[in-house]
């Protein structure tokens, strides 16, 4: 049963409150509507009936399950337009969340082995979020992910597919199955692309072990770990994540849906946080997992007693570890600030950085 927040002055703070979203699956929103519709479209057939039969086989029981008929959904994106009508039913639930940024991660590599060029990948993607900045005032950058069960080689190629539209995407991440890919794995393209002047993330820590999180930050000298939650079997690491102000991107419900805490209630994020970490709140693939951003920070807070001054952190957090510039995150800071007093918590307004969350 989805847990319930009951406390509404708490609710409505959650769902008001300025946030970055910085680790979101573009793929991974794929509605079951808009995967029959793209595929009446573009003339495929799916093994389901209808949409309800595709709702029920999202039943995963590890990260490879849920990569399986995660790559199987985006068989539909065939066209710049496909892109481009997933971006833009993302961004527009975004908004109603109150995000303000959004850092949308995309995996080439599903689409161009497919025939897909790279180009119709980019070009709609990066038209939506042009598109959604324009209509609804949101902000979004475009970060393009790395397969990590494929090859470097592979990951090169796709780098130089992707290099006459550099212009279009601000970083390079790593992403798909951890386990046996270790970042190290990657280490001569990351060196390339940060040679280039991208921004550099990778998943380590969600199934994989701690030591891919140590490998990512020293071999990959990525700038935020995106999952990271093994973190918490490594002291040392934990003080040099708190210590080097480490955004870690976690993604509570992707966690329980995966089994890595298969109870959301003993899911290590609050003591992150109050371990001094820069703990952020994402969706992952909110289509599969059965959440949105304002989902995870209302199931999350429902089960683990959090409330506004953690909420004020993770909020700031997202903030300040986005990639843009510091008068675009000061005007963020000022509306989160006023969201906070608009609804009476201006006790739990924190501007210091770093200092642990008690409960």
């Amino acid at each position: 049963m989805t847990p319930a927040l009951t406390d509404t002055t708490l609710l409505a703070l959650l769902r008001d409150m300025p946030k970055a979203e910085l680790h979101v699956h573009i793929e991974g929103t794929l509605e079951p509507e808009l995967i029959f519709a793209l595929a009446e479209r573009n003339q495929i057939e799916l093994p389901y009936a209808d949409v309800e039969a595709l709702r029920r086989a999202y039943a995963f029981t590890d990260l490879q399950s849920f990569l399986d008929i995660y790559y199987a959904g985006a068989s539909v994106l065939l066209h710049e337009q496909d892109f481009y009508d997933m971006a833009r039913a993302y961004l527009a639930r975004a908004v109603r969340d109150r995000v303000v940024h959004a850092e949308i991660f995309f995996d080439p590599q599903t689409h161009t082995a497919r025939g897909v060029p790279m180009a119709s990948v980019i070009n709609g993607l990066y038209r939506a979020c042009r598109d959604a900045e324009r209509d609804w005032g949101i902000s979004c950058a475009l970060i393009l992910c790395f397969l990590r069960h494929l090859s470097e080689e592979d990951a090169f190629q796709t780098l130089a597919q992707a290099m006459p539209l550099r212009d279009r995407f601000i970083g390079v991440g790593l992403d798909s199955s951890e386990l046996g890919h270790p970042p190290e794995k990657f280490a001569r393209v990351f060196a390339h692309c940060r040679e280039l002047g991208l921004h550099l993330v990778a998943h380590a820590g969600e199934e994989g072990p701690a030591a891919y999180i140590w490998s990512a930050l020293d071999t990959l000298q990525v700038e935020r770990i995106d999952h990271g939650v093994q973190a918490q079997h490594d002291a040392a690491l934990m003080q040099r994540l708190a210590r080097e102000r480490i955004a870690l991107t976690v993604c509570p419900l992707s966690n329980q849906k995966l089994q890595v805490f298969p109870d959301l209630s003993q899911h290590n994020l609050p003591r992150m946080l109050e371990a001094g970490l820069r703990v952020t709140v994402n969706s992952d693939d909110p289509a599969y997992f059965g959440g949105y951003i304002n989902d995870n920070f209302e199931q999350l807070f429902a089960v683990t007693g959090m409330g506004p001054a953690q909420a004020y952190r993770l909020a700031r957090n997202s903030l300040q570890a986005s990639f843009v510039g510091e008068s675009r995150k000061h005007a963020w800071r000022e509306q989160l600030d006023d969201c906070f007093v608009r609804h009476g918590f201006q006790d739990a307004i924190d501007t210091s950085e770093g200092a642990p969350i008690l409960p």
